[in-house]
């Protein structure tokens, strides 16, 4: 672990399991780090693949810049490293802020996405967005942590999530006829009571074509801590065959399925 230049600016990146595998990057959710996110996906990825993942601006360890909160910013930033780290196309696992940038990415730049994980992911902000249980508040124990971690002063983060939840209150903005154009296999997972509606939820998955759907029972947003192991178990089948899933009574890929049978 270590910080590096990326194009201008000091960010905290990590990278596990330098094997020759499969690259993986991991996006943690907003006001979070990698150091709290990556120990609850790696467990299902570590054999499988050379994961990477990095401190966004303004969170963990990376100090703040302008222009650090917008969405479009996020994925700009995620598409340097992508480019410039891991040098070349890669799976994705994001949650939350981490699962839309991964949305936007594969949008915007399909050639570097191999697959996508998109975790308690909004594709717009017009979804019955409820943040009462983010209520935006800081207690001084949150201000300390950040400090010491950041080494940026305590009361910036106050700043940082006044801005987060102006921000998640207008964005992000993605349309179903740009989330038609992700092609690359892709797994959208989900609480059964996310801060926005499960309608919403599989309207994301509706609108992708290549898109299987997890939405787990007796969850919420913090659905990687509630049920780890079952979050484990689906990661590991869904990289065991990331491609096409060929079912025995398909409906919503019956056109996709007599195509890839006709190849065989």
């Amino acid at each position: 672990m270590s910080f590096i230049d990326l194009r201008g600016h000091q960010i905290w990146h990590q990278e596990w399991s330098k094997r020759k595998t499969e690259p993986l990057l991991l996006l943690h959710g907003g006001l979070s780090s990698t150091q709290s996110f990556a120990p609850k996906i790696l467990p299902s990825v570590k054999r499988t693949h050379h994961s990477y993942g990095y401190d966004r601006s303004a969170h963990g360890r990376t100090k703040i810049r302008k222009g650090f909160y917008h969405f479009n910013f996020q994925r700009d930033e995620a598409i340097a490293y992508i480019e410039d780290v891991i040098k070349g196309p890669t799976h994705i696992i994001g949650h939350s802020d981490g699962g839309i940038i991964g949305l936007m990415v594969a949008i915007a730049r399909p050639d570097l996405v191999k697959s996508l994980v998109a975790i308690g992911a909004n594709y717009h902000y017009d979804c019955g967005l409820n943040l009462q249980t983010f209520n935006g508040q800081v207690d001084e124990m949150e201000k300390d942590k950040f400090a010491k971690q950041s080494g940026q002063p305590r009361e910036l983060l106050v700043e940082i999530t006044a801005k987060a939840h102006k921000v998640w209150a207008s964005e992000p903005k993605m349309s179903k006829t740009q989330l038609k154009k992700i092609k690359c296999s892709t797994l959208i997972l989900a609480g059964d009571d996310e801060p926005f509606s499960t309608e919403h939820t599989a309207s994301l998955y509706e609108a992708i074509p290549s898109a299987q759907l997890a939405i787990l029972p007796g969850t919420s947003h913090a659905v990687l801590k509630e049920k780890p192991k079952l979050v484990k178990q689906i990661l590991k089948d869904f990289y065991r065959n990331p491609g096409l899933p060929l079912t025995l009574s398909p409906n919503r890929r019956l056109k996709q399925s007599l195509g890839a049978s006709s190849n065989s």
